[in-house]
């Protein structure tokens, strides 16, 4: 039976990814942070599901995480890895908290070359271990090209992610190991909700106030009319396992818009359409 691990699989796009994977006959090691959802999940999803409890910014932890699913695979190599744990936080750039920017970072690009470097010889760097190569499925986002205000910091973690998938994929050429990238548009998930409560803290702010509260509320509503997160587990299926060469997956309502928008619209056409869209343009 093949294996996937799947990363940040509590909620959203990886507990829908985990329903997807064990529908098409996978066995899933899944990530939490907390004990009380590794149980949680386990009486969800049944006897080919293991929960793996980790942060992703542990080192330690996602070694012994590593070290338990090379024994539950005695001697095979994993199919694949998908590093999906992520977080999001709204804030200016020029004003956001250092602390609150380098833990957008940790998580969202620091964390998946942490959890690839420990599972990328259950994935076939080490030769002694029987099986095809695996493949790696790193979770973007739209907002790695489109940079919308309020939310650069987690564009610039996906955007680096993007690069780093095109460096990673090049480097394991010897390995026959293949990577690639899906990049969702809006999800209906959980994080809507923390969204909501996340923009609250600038509802007074004398120049963002206004534009973050209508930025947020455009972000919610295109959210939670999105996609499920069993339509992106699809697109994740596909990535892990379709011999086509795809490296990039797109997945979302808005995506053929935004495609047009990132790619078609010169970036100063770009600013503007947005800063009048947000309020943020100054009036002439």
């Amino acid at each position: 039976m093949k294996a996937v691990v799947v990363t940040g699989v509590s909620s959203g796009i990886g507990y829908g990814t985990v329903r997807v994977l064990l529908a098409q006959g996978m066995r899933v090691f899944g990530s939490v942070r907390k004990q009380a959802d590794a149980e949680r999940l386990q009486a969800d999803f049944g006897e080919r599901f293991t929960p793996l409890v980790f942060d992703v910014t542990d080192e330690a932890a996602v070694g012994r995480a590593a070290a338990q699913v090379r024994k539950a695979l005695a001697g095979r190599r994993l199919s694949g890895l998908v590093n999906n744990a992520g977080a999001s936080l709204t804030a200016p750039l020029a004003e956001q908290p250092m602390a609150e920017f380098r833990q957008q970072l940790e998580i969202n690009l620091v964390g998946p070359v942490i959890v690839t470097q420990a599972f990328v010889p259950l994935l076939g760097s080490d030769r002694a271990l029987s099986g095809p190569p695996g493949r790696i499925v790193n979770v973007s986002s739209i907002g790695a090209r489109l940079s919308p205000p309020f939310l650069g910091a987690y564009a610039a973690s996906k955007a680096g992610l993007e690069a780093l998938s095109d460096s990673l994929r090049r480097e394991l050429l010897p390995f026959g190991i293949d990577v690639r990238v899906v990049a969702p548009g809006s999800v209906a998930t959980p994080i809507w909700d923390k969204a909501e409560a996340d923009v609250d803290r600038w509802q007074t702010h004398p120049v963002y106030g206004p534009a973050i509260q209508k930025f947020a509320a455009q972000m919610m509503k295109g959210g939670r009319a999105g996609y499920t997160p069993e339509q992106i587990g699809l697109t994740i299926w596909e990535a892990l396992s379709s011999p086509r060469a795809t490296i990039r997956y797109a997945p979302g309502p808005e995506t053929p818009l935004t495609r047009v928008m990132t790619a078609v619209l010169p970036k100063r056409a770009l600013d503007n359409l947005i800063g009048r869209t947000m309020g943020l343009k100054p009036k002439s």
